[in-house]
Formats: structure tokens, sequence, C-alpha cells
């Protein structure tokens, strides 16, 4: 054994451990950009997420008022359905077609598809 020399195992295994270190180093490397890259998905993600909520959020406050309009309009529609209906029995107490026919049923009431109105 010679006392100024290092020995010969010594040698390579600095060298191996410098290659570890550069290694270990590209590692930390490629972990930073995966991270980096996971992050900006995961930013991109929450955002499409956000955007996808917040539109199904407008559509369901128009779909909302188109609700509470037809809600209004069937209302209405209803009134008028039975003011309508009051008016035909109001006037088919007073009809006298109706009337003639009732009484001498020798007419069937008027249809509609049946043609114009008895004289």
């Amino acid at each position: 054994m010679s006392h100024g020399l290092p020995a010969a195992g010594s040698i390579l295994q600095r060298s191996s451990s410098s290659e570890g270190t550069q290694q270990g180093h590209e590692d930390d490397e490629r972990k930073v950009r995966r991270r980096e890259k996971n992050r900006v998905a995961a930013q991109r993600s929450r955002k499409k997420q956000t955007q996808k909520a917040d539109k199904l959020h407008e559509e369901y406050e128009c779909l909302e008022q188109e609700n509470t309009s037809l809600k209004r309009e069937i209302g209405k529609l209803t009134d008028e359905m039975k003011q309508l209906t009051e008016v035909l029995r109001d006037h088919e107490k007073i009809c006298p077609l109706l009337h003639r026919s009732l009484n001498f049923g020798l007419m069937p009431r008027h249809d509609a598809l049946s043609g114009p109105l008895p004289r």
C-alpha cells in the first residue's frame, strides 16, 4: 500500500458518486418540470370546470324565467277559458236554435263539422 495515491476503489466510488449527483439533479429538474406542467393542467381544468358551472347557472336562470313566464300564461289562459265557458253556458240558456232542436227533437244540436247552422 502506498500512502500518497488514492486506492483504485475510492476513485471509482467518487466518479459514480458525481454521476449520481448529476443524475439526481436531472431527476429533480424533471420532477420540477412535471410538477409545473401538472400545476398548469390542473389550473386549466379548474378554469374549464368553473366556466362550465357558470354556463349551467346561466342556463338555469333562463329556464327559471321561462318557467315563470309560462306559468303566468297558463294562469291567464285558464282564466280566459273559465270566462268563455261562462259566456257559453249563458248563451246556451237563451239560444233559440238550441231550444228549438231540444224542444222538437227534430234537429240535432249544431256541430261545427256538420256544416252551416240550421235555419
